[in-house]
């Protein structure tokens, strides 16, 4: 990941709602995101096998105080008419937003797990994404801790949603196929909660849009 701050979103919808969507967020929402200052990426995930969240969006940040910068937060007050048209339909939504604690590896892979953290976490962050990233065809490890002030903010965007969530923190963990991954996942039975783990599901990449790419 660029930067040492991140903004990271759960959101699914409806069958019908779909098509739309994709179009929303790859021709539009992305690209005003990036364009954000301060923001320098987004990769977008699809849940592999599971219906239950199934996107996963992640925005990387040059630091992690742009969640809460004045430019970002008068993007949330101002939505365009397809966002408004939008963010009612999303369901099962979950956000949080702030630093990058610990990385580990080189590069970015196309299949992803994603674990909640309920809290800062007792292990040492640092060790256990190199440990990951040694692992076979595991490209990088990432732990990021939510700022629940930043994230907390009451905007004009979320107040067309219901029932919004958060988080506490994420471990992230990028492979080269699904084995490698479910391989590390294992790996991580003794530290975490093994129910959790064999349970989660997989995100496989389904759009990126680096700040370069943006239209001039």
């Amino acid at each position: 990941m660029e930067g040492n701050g991140y903004l990271a979103i759960w959101s699914d919808l409806a069958p019908e709602d779909e098509t739309d969507w994709m179009h929303w967020i790859t021709r539009e929402h992305a690209a005003e995101r990036v364009g954000v200052d301060g923001f320098l990426a987004c990769r977008i995930f699809r849940a592999l096998g599971t219906a239950a969240n199934r996107y996963f969006i992640l925005y990387e940040l040059a630091e992690p105080e742009i969640v809460g910068s004045p430019q970002y937060l008068a993007r949330l007050n101002e939505p365009t008419p397809w966002s408004q048209r939008t963010m009612p339909r999303l369901r099962n939504f979950a956000r949080g937003g702030g630093r990058v604690v610990a990385s580990s590896g080189i590069g970015q892979a196309g299949v992803l797990a994603v674990l909640r953290l309920d809290g800062r976490p007792e292990w040492d962050a640092a060790a256990l994404t190199a440990e990951l990233a040694g692992l076979d065809k595991i490209a990088a490890a990432r732990v990021l801790l939510t700022d629940q002030a930043q994230t907390s903010i009451q905007t004009r965007e979320k107040g067309m949603r219901k029932n919004d969530e958060s988080f506490a923190g994420l471990l992230l963990i990028e492979g080269l196929d699904e084995a490698a991954v479910r391989g590390a996942l294992w790996h991580l039975r003794e530290k975490l909660d093994a129910a959790v783990i064999d349970s989660l599901p997989l995100y496989r990449l389904f759009f990126s849009l680096p700040k370069r790419l943006l239209p001039a």
